[in-house]
């Protein structure tokens, strides 16, 4: 059920109490000026508009239009602006009819949210003009500046240190509240510590901070932490969370991505480095288009390709099938959902199938922004370390590019000319071996089985309806596991012709082996006559060839002949269920090469001086000239090409070319976009208009066109569309992201709903103050370093957090930040300081993820075996960041510490508390090596009593009072010391920070 959209937090005593209609009075009229937009329409809208709305309006009452809500329903005017109490809508909503109390569902209104109806009436009913927009919604108007309240005073409360403090405080008064007193020194040193670096500050750390005169102290501790490589480890964290990064695919087979973590070392990098946020944005959307010279750029784009990915939908399904349909089209709006989600925090999925029900987002738009990644893929591509080196590798590309066009430019030309003789002539050459040794090109391979009994099928196209003579299926030949001669060749199988891909219609049999097992033919072909016609000719394997522990099917060349006794199968477009793509031995495209073991040696000599003779009398000299300099220049460059350094390989969003096989990619188009057409109700079957690139026209400042040709490279599509987040006129982007960076600091949102600035998310406690924030983000240099510094060096940011009855009747969830919230370290927090606190943490930064698992049969199905990895392997020491997160079984103990979902994009981590999470920080393994290591590490303190002191220092950079020492000790005396570190790696002072 969908949460309300605002809660204000008033003390329920302060209001009249709602109880039997017979005692029911309308609570008091509330102390503030109520804003439509933040307050009202979303309590209309979560409560009211399912039964008066645009598709329902029962009793004649429309709520969600300003002409239709002042004029009323069958009863007459429904709200009396000025008279709260005489309004039926507040009458109705407080329960004084006891027979229609509304909402008739979901619950009564709170006295509070009754409250805010009755000051609004009373305060005139203000609706503002364009109200009646959806794109007056809070979130979706202009950016401006508020004005700063004068800061007001509190006794008993330090003085306020800034704008950030003056909102706040203004807050607290109107709800009659006040500020907590400033934490001492080691508490904010432990916060500052963990929420900038993610890990314990030692005790010599905080006993320099704590002894240091100097007034900015604390201003300079800040810097310093900000400073820290840590700093970009801990915060990119919290990002990744957001972007759903994994290590593997997920879905079915959830293969790892070895490739994927130079992006989660480029946000570690641009963190550190403190990158314009709308640099940073840009390059993760678009950093090949528009930073071209900047290798980080390429890496950044890991984040369109982040997510999820459906190896099975890609790689063995085709994209003309309705599955390969389906899970495209879920690949695309995985980008889309995770742009528009991340920077802009609106819930735009919700428009797959019809218009937004609550936000102002057409379904076209949602098919445009689909558009705008038409053209990508998820694959490995490459880039390069040095600017230098990649602007070599652009130059010699653009080059072969042209070399390539200029040579089948050409080449077709002198084709054109020489006519189906030289066209014959050139298969037979290419299918000839002049050593009479045997070629790389061995054939065809599928996929492995593990059972014989799994079908495969590989097929040609032969571009048109043909009258099929004879096919001939030439064997393999591989020495692996000894076989030799008949490799892969099914034991059972058939060959069929069909005019239908898909072979679910008119199909005829050439041949049906399928009975009974026939031995392996060596590498003799198998040729059989036929009488059938088709465009399609396809073998089916029905009992696969044994391999080693596995089933495979394999074929050197499938010819097919006409009545003329002409192959048309040479060089045809090739198919298949499933193909290893291993050149040059093994890819699909060799099955119609020419090339199979066992074919009698031609005279290639004799058939070269054929082609050059026809080419003398055929085709014009100067084009021959022409095709020489082509071919030259071509290999010229391939030459420069191989004498360049190897670049680095990213799992990122690219043009890809699966290189046969069902997962092709744009590749093969030159990476012209697929066309993307809106979907009725959103199936891939039943595509609707045809749409091209853009945005979502949810403001009235700033169109949703992005204003690209069609015919221009795909990467301009992307440009686009990160010119259009980073606008200044695009509010979004810029309250999301303040939103967020506060949240990470006090464990709530401004806006609670950070990644849902919608109608169904809650609106901000704190309106001013985020467009405060915002406009002196956006307007001040965009850098997320000097937003840490203004929020941390707040007087609310340093209060204490003890509790107080009277201020927990008010606001329990300290949402108006009356005190600092107590917060529980996320998994990798606990992790990493259990390891640092022990001596134990390896500080290495960068570079491919540690596993800590044993993984199973990688090349099919892996297993991730957390339980085979030994706790104690130095090799899954260092932070977690560094961690291969796997999608299908995370880790144990990850997850018990509420570690995030990398298949799903979590935008806050959940804080639970139970057993099982104490019982795992006592047993798990790691914890265990821990704190084994602690003991070992304070075996030099002294005696045993010294020894557990110095531990319980360590972990906590304070010195134990004499009951904890006491305890501590008389357990390490029975069981040992480190049986004491262990309890004291399990204490809540450990995984709680105040």
């Amino acid at each position: 059920m969908a949460r309300l959209a605002f809660v204000l937090a008033v003390g329920i005593s302060a209001l009249a109490p709602v109880v039997g209609a017979d005692d029911v009075e309308i609570p008091a009229p509330l102390g503030r000026r109520i804003d439509f937009e933040a307050d009202v329409r979303p309590l209309l809208t979560a409560r009211c508009t399912a039964c008066h709305g645009p598709e329902t309006q029962k009793a004649g009452l429309r709520l969600d239009r300003k002409t239709s809500a002042m004029r009323g329903g069958d009863e007459g005017a429904a709200i009396t602006p000025g008279d709260g109490p005489a309004s039926l809508l507040v009458q109705l909503v407080a329960g004084l009819d006891e027979d229609r109390v509304m909402p008739p569902k979901g619950g009564r209104l709170s006295a509070e949210q009754v409250a805010i109806l009755r000051t609004w009436v009373d305060q005139g009913a203000a609706w503002p003009e364009g109200g009646d927009d959806p794109r007056s919604w809070w979130s979706l108007r202009p950016l401006a500046r508020p004005a700063v309240p004068a800061p007001a005073a509190f006794a008993d409360a330090p003085p306020a240190r800034g704008p950030i403090d003056a909102f706040l405080r203004a807050k607290l008064v109107e709800k009659g509240l006040k500020p907590s007193a400033e934490a001492d020194r080691r508490t904010l040193a432990r916060r500052l510590f963990f929420d900038l670096t993610g890990l314990p500050p030692s005790p010599e750390e905080v006993a320099a901070f704590v002894a240091d005169p100097d007034p900015l102290a604390y201003e300079k501790l800040v810097d310093r932490l900000l400073a820290s490589p840590h700093y970009g480890e801990r915060w990119a964290r919290h990002w990744l969370d957001v972007a759903h990064y994994g290590d593997s695919h997920g879905y079915d087979k959830d293969k790892p991505r070895p490739n994927a973590w130079p992006y989660r070392d480029y946000v570690v990098r641009a963190l550190n480095a403190d990158k314009p946020y709308d640099r940073f944005v840009s390059e993760q959307v678009a950093g090949d288009a528009l930073f071209a010279d900047d290798p980080e750029a390429v890496a950044a784009l890991g984040f369109l390709a982040a997510g999820p990915w459906d190896f099975v939908g890609h790689a063995e399904v085709p994209e003309t099938k309705s599955d390969g349909k389906v899970a495209r089209h879920l690949d695309r709006d995985d980008m889309v959902q995770t742009v528009v989600n991340t920077f802009l925090g609106l819930t735009v999925g919700c428009a797959q199938c019809h218009n937004h029900k609550f936000d102002p987002i057409a379904q076209e738009d949602y098919y445009r922004l689909q558009s705008v990644f038409a053209a990508v893929d998820r694959a490995d591509r490459p880039w390069y370390d040095s600017p230098d080196a990649a602007r070599k590798s652009r130059d010699l590309v653009a080059r072969r590019e042209q070399a390539e066009r200029d040579r089948r430019r050409l080449r077709e030309a002198v084709a054109a000319q020489g006519g189906p003789a030289l066209a014959d002539l050139d298969r037979r050459i290419a299918g000839a071996d002049a050593s009479g040794g045997e070629r790389p090109e061995y054939g065809y391979h599928s996929g492995l089985a593990d059972q014989d009994d799994v079908a495969k099928w590989v097929q040609v196209d032969l571009g048109r309806s043909v009258d099929v003579a004879r096919v001939t299926l030439w064997p393999c030949r591989d020495a692996f596991n000894d076989i030799g001669d008949g490799f892969g060749f099914p034991a059972r199988y058939k060959v069929e012709a069909s005019d239908d891909p898909t072979f679910q219609s008119g199909v005829s049999v050439v041949a049906d082996r399928t009975a009974a097992d026939e031995p392996r033919p060596g590498v003799s072909p198998r040729s059989f006559a036929a009488s059938v016609r088709g465009r399609y000719v396809r073998v089916t394997a029905t009992r696969l060839a044994e391999r080693l522990n596995d089933y495979n099917f394999a074929l050197a060349e499938l010819e097919v002949f006409d009545h003329d006794g002409a192959n048309v199968a040479a060089g045809a477009k090739v198919s298949a269920l499933d193909s290893i793509e291993a050149p040059p031995r093994w890819r699909a495209d060799n099955l119609v090469d020419g090339v199979a073991p066992g074919r009698e040696p031609a005279d290639v000599e004799k058939l070269k001086a054929e082609r050059e003779a026809l080419l003398a009398g055929a085709v014009d000299p100067a084009v021959r000239t022409d095709l020489a300099t082509a071919e030259e220049t071509f290999r010229r460059v391939e030459a420069e090409r191989a004498a360049q350094p190897r670049p680095r390989m990213v799992y990122a969003a690219t043009i890809h070319d699966g290189g046969g096989g069902p997962f092709r990619g744009t590749g093969p188009d030159g990476g012209r976009p697929r066309p993307i057409f809106v979907l009725n109700r959103g199936n891939v079957d039943k595509p609707g208009k045809e749409v091209g690139p853009g945005a979502l026209n949810v403001f009235r400042e700033l169109p949703g066109d992005l204003l690209v040709s069609p015919d221009r490279p795909e990467a301009e599509r992307r440009a686009a569309l990160a010119k259009w987040l980073i606008d200044d006129c695009n509010p979004l982007t810029w309250r999301v992201i303040v939103n967020r960076v506060w949240q990470y600091h006090f464990g709530r949102g401004l806006v609670a709903t950070s990644s849902d600035f919608g109608k169904m998310g809650q609106a901000p406690t704190h309106p001013e103050l985020l467009d405060w924030l915002a406009v002196e983000f956006r307007d001040g240099g965009r850098s997320l370093k000097s937003l840490h510094r203004l929020i941390v060096t707040s007087a609310a940011y340093r209060q204490a957090s003890a509790g107080d009855a009277a201020a927990e009747a008010i606001d329990s969830e300290d949402a108006y930040l009356w005190r600092a919230p107590r917060r529980k370290l996320e998994a990798e927090a606990v992790r990493d300081s259990a390891l640092a606190v022990a001596g134990l943490l390896d500080p290495t930064m960068y570079g491919p993820a540690f596993q800590d698992f044993v993984m199973q049969r990688p090349e099919h199905s892996p297993h991730y075996e957390y339980d085979l990895m030994r706790p104690d392997d130095p090799s899954i020491r260092r932070r977690a960041v560094y961690r291969f997160l796997a999608r299908s079984k995370p880790e144990p103990f990850m997850t018990v510490l509420d570690c995030a979902d990398p298949s799903m994009q979590v935008e806050k981590r959940g804080e639970s508390v139970s057993p099982l999470q104490a019982l795992a920080l006592y047993n798990n393994g790691l914890m265990l090596t821990a704190a084994k290591a602690l003991a070992a590490r304070v075996e030099p303190a002294g005696d045993r009593r010294a020894q557990v002191a110095r531990a319980f220092t360590l972990a906590f950079a304070r010195e134990p009072s004499a009951e904890e020492l006491d305890g501590l000790d008389a357990l390490a005396a029975e069981h040992g010391v480190a049986s004491a570190c262990r309890v004291i790696l399990n204490m809540n002072e450990f995984v709680f920070v105040d």
